[in-house]
């Protein structure tokens, strides 16, 4: 028996897992997001989707998941799918270096040194004497009066003329990111990983262009950044040997309110101070410090009206005008700019007569001042921001005390810039520079260019080098550090201009004027969509002339319809008439439900590849196979119902949503007492639902029999199992012979409560303990298991019982008997022992009365001893 109810178990098991799989396949053809897709470029543009051009076909959908086993509807040969996949190649890749240095040198006399340019090769250069000459080799030239070197490969700075000859320096060009060109052709929605580094390099390039406000607030911090701009210069040649140094000046723009246009103010606005301006560039970036400091120290200071400045069109201007700043192409790019005042930004231009917009273009004039001052408005901060990210240039804005909290705040819409607090004459300057180069170059932060259709998320290990995380900066940076990043990119819209599916996108550092170049490729359409394909034709027999085939369909002109264009407006198809005669309504987007083809305004419904499965209605709404499951079974199997449009039809003695419900409440009659539920509920769907007062004694079970508190009605079963089981009680044989059940037998018995088993216990005449367990069926049949073995008492010995009390108490009486004489004799010798003691201790002689005392005294000389 028992093993029979283990292969009903499997058995059950086996169907269960069958119905799971059978659930989850019609669940994957139900959510395939490919069945709906009509044309190629559609197709593609979902993920996981292919397009079949196959030439002939007669059903199923041509967009379908060629990973998916489950996709029955299609049968496309291989050669006719088209599936792009995403394409990565490296274009550029240049090793990551530090870069490299080599020094020149000359005399009167003529001098040959051997230096390496950056190409790895070495130069031999002969020197010449300081009235002029040329000094050639390794591919370029020297001139010894001016101090400049080309060629090579390298550039070299520094250097000076004297009757002793000069010196010079040659650097080249370091490599910070590789690689610095991909190509990448991207399907939408699918995300792809491009990986790269970034190392910083030992003694990179740095130029430093210092704007500072020259109002007459400003005069001695001017005359404190003269007398420190060499102090400046070697602090900075510390950190890197490439140095360079420019100074510009601002003040504001030159018409009312800003600054006093009275002539004689326009001339000299203050006590000692020059005639006010915009902005002037006055010493583009050089390595000589000495010109530095001479060029600060000859600034004049000037002054205006009110309290902002107009340090954006400064900014702007020092940023546009690359060439004649000289911001180097490959160096990192510092532009420090110190005031004590506010600022003037968009709109401002207003209140002079200014309207304007700024057009963020170079505007400077040969002496170095800008033109266009007057000519248009302060730039926005947006604006700003654009062009120093643009131009890879870092912003340190180094104001006083009073005016940092709004430069702080400013920083924020800023990119790569930072925020240092100035002392009132600007004596620490050195040190601010110092340590906001020191906080820009130990973090490097990733951004990129791409625009609103691509979203691109960073990822990297940091300086540990353990598991990716989303984050696009990374601080705590040394020289020759390493990183490694990885920029996620997926495209999440096709561009509605074609041009854009062909986007250059930069991937930089902030700040470092260098890139990684993604060549971005949006696979939007199908090669088969375009004229150049040979499979597309127009007017195609294919298309009954009516049409363009491509990609195995027809796209048919405006007069035609249908799979062949073999409809027209003239056959009264309806779908002229703005009606689609294949939709249910307007709310609908496919045609005939996305299961079948509109042909002349008529669904032809798709076939399935299971024969018993049909797909029906007007518009290919109904199926017979996505009806509620039960038991495993389609609407409980064939003997209780079948599926019709989606919907379980039962028959007469079944109900429900999937036919699982009986009609009758035979199922429910309790087989204790013959009522439904045994009084104590409802009948619901075969299955007793209890009566629930809300409070501890609602009743349970299956046929609700039980109650807590309440002993469960054993006894109706009582007789029978002691019976059938033990052959005891008092019911007759014939008696016993009618009862509707028969027990198990098992060796112990304990009530398995999720099964709704209830544990019985009795004793019979001879004391003797039987236990068993009772449950219901489905049937409403009670299954009945029962303890083989009956728990009896064991059998009492009475004789040995007073036997052995009467032995006790006689035990007992001689142990206390034997207790008392240790105890007297102890106690005997105690006394004796201690008698014996004080005799021996007695002082008195045993011969004579101690009472007794002598008539007579001895007594003796003391000094004579007894002589």
């Amino acid at each position: 028996m028992e093993v029979r109810l283990r292969m009903q178990l499997l058995l059950s098991v086996v169907v269960l897992c069958l119905t799971v799989i059978c659930a989850q396949k019609q669940s994957v053809g139900l959510q395939n997001p490919c069945t709906s897709k009509q044309t190629c470029s559609e197709c593609i543009r979902t993920p996981t989707c292919a397009w079949c051009m196959q030439p002939s076909m007669r059903d199923g959908k041509r967009c379908f998941q060629p990973s998916s086993s489950l996709d029955w509807t299609l049968h496309c040969d291989e050669k006719y799918v088209y599936n792009p996949d995403n394409e990565y190649s490296i274009i550029l890749n240049q090793k990551l270096s530090k870069g490299s240095r080599t020094r020149y040198q000359s005399s009167s006399s003529g001098t040959v040194i051997k230096g390496s340019s950056s190409s790895g090769s070495s130069s031999v250069i002969s020197g010449g004497s300081s009235s002029g000459g040329s000094i050639s080799g390794g591919g370029g030239s020297i001139s010894a009066g001016g101090s400049s070197i080309s060629g090579g490969g390298s550039s070299v700075s520094g250097g000076s003329s004297s009757s002793s000859g000069f010196y010079a320096e040659s650097h080249s060009e370091a490599v910070q990111i590789a690689p610095q060109r991909v190509s990448l052709k991207l399907r939408l929605n699918q995300a792809y990983r491009i990986r790269f580094e970034y190392a910083q390099a030992e003694d990179y390039p740095v130029d430093l262009y210092y704007l500072m406000d020259l109002s007459k607030s400003m005069e001695d911090d001017k005359d404190k950044l003269s007398s420190l701009g060499t102090l400046l210069v070697d602090s900075m040649r510390n950190i890197t040997s490439n140095f360079r140094l420019g100074f510009g000046s601002f003040v504001d723009k030159v018409v009312m309110p800003y600054v006093s246009t009275v002539p004689k103010n326009l001339l000299e606005p203050c006590s000692g101070c020059k005639a006010p301006y915009g902005f002037k560039n006055v010493m583009p970036l050089s390595p000589d410090a000495n010109t530095f400091a001479d060029k600060v120290r000859d600034a004049a200071v000037s002054g205006n009206l009110d309290a902002p400045e107009g340090g954006f069109d400064a900014i702007m201007q020092a940023v546009v005008c690359r060439d004649k700043i000289g911001w180097r192409e490959k160096a990192r790019r510092l532009l420090v700019f110190s005031t004590d005042a506010g600022f003037h930004y968009a709109g401002d231009g207003k209140l002079g007569g200014i309207v304007k917009p700024n057009d963020g273009e170079c505007h400077l004039d040969s002496s170095g001042l800008y033109t266009h001052s007057t000519i248009q408005d302060y730039p926005s901060i947006s604006q700003l921001n654009l062009k120093v990210r643009d131009n890879s240039i870092h912003v340190i804005f180094a104001v006083t005390a009073e005016q940092f909290s709004v430069y702080d705040q400013l920083r924020t819409y800023v990119e790569g810039s930072s925020s240092g607090q100035l002392s009132a004459d600007s004596s620490n300057v050195v040190d601010l520079v110092k340590d906001q180069y020191n906080k820009i170059s130990s973090s490097v932060e990733m951004k990129d260019n791409a625009s609103s259709a691509v979203r691109i998320t960073y990822y990297t290990s940091g300086l540990s080098g353990g598991a990716m995380k989303q984050t696009h900066k990374v601080d705590g940076l040394k020289v020759g550090s390493k990183v490694k990043f990885e920029a996620e990119i997926e495209v999440t819209e096709c561009p509605k201009n074609r041009k854009d599916w062909q986007q250059l996108i930069r991937i930089y550092p902030v700040g470092v004027n260098e890139s990684l170049l993604v060549d971005l490729t949006i696979l939007g359409d199908c090669p088969c969509e375009r004229k150049s394909h040979p499979t597309y034709k127009e007017n195609a027999i294919e298309c009954s002339g009516a049409g363009t085939y491509m990609c195995g369909i027809c796209k048919c002109d405006a007069q035609h319809f249908g799979r062949k264009c073999e409809c027209s407006s003239e056959s009264g198809g309806k779908e002229f008439e703005g009606v689609n005669t294949c939709r249910p309504d307007n709310t609908s987007t496919v045609d005939c439900s996305g299961r079948g083809t509109c042909i002349c305004g008529v669904c032809e419904c798709d076939s399935r590849p299971n024969p018993y499965e049909v797909v029906s209605g007007t518009y290919c709404e109904c199926d017979n196979f996505t009806c509620e499951y039960s038991h495993g079974e389609i609407c409980s199997g064939p003997s209780h119902g079948i599926c019709d449009c989606g919907k379980c039809k039962c028959k007469p003695e079944w109900t429900g949503v999937a036919c699982d419900c009986p009609v009758s409440n035979q199922t429910c009659i309790s087989p204790i007492n013959g009522e439904v539920c045994s009084g104590h509920g409802e009948c619901n769907c075969g299955t007793c639902l209890c009566d629930d007062d809300g409070g501890e004694n609602r009743y349970t079970g299956k046929f609700c029999e039980r109650r807590p508190g309440v002993k469960p009605p054993c006894a109706v079963f009582k007789d029978c199992v002691q019976c059938q089981m033990y052959h005891k009680g008092i019911l007759t044989e014939e008696e016993c012979a009618n009862c509707t059940f028969v027990p198990i037998s098992v060796d112990y018995v304990e009530a398995d409560e999720d099964k709704g088993e209830v544990f019985c216990s009795y004793y019979d005449e001879d004391d003797c303990q039987f236990r068993f367990v009772y449950a219901f069926n489905d049937t409403g049949h009670v299954l009945v298991r029962a303890q083989e073995e009956l728990d009896c008492p064991a059998e009492v010995y009475v004789l040995g019982i007073v036997l052995g009390v009467i032995a006790a108490i006689v035990l007992i009486g001689l142990a206390f008997i034997l207790l008392w004489k240790v105890l007297t004799t102890i106690h005997d010798r105690r006394e004796f022992a201690r008698f014996e003691k004080e005799r021996m201790m007695a002082k008195w002689d045993t011969g004579e009365n101690p009472i007794y005392k002598q008539a007579t005294s001895t007594f003796k000389n003391p000094t004579y001893a007894g002589k």
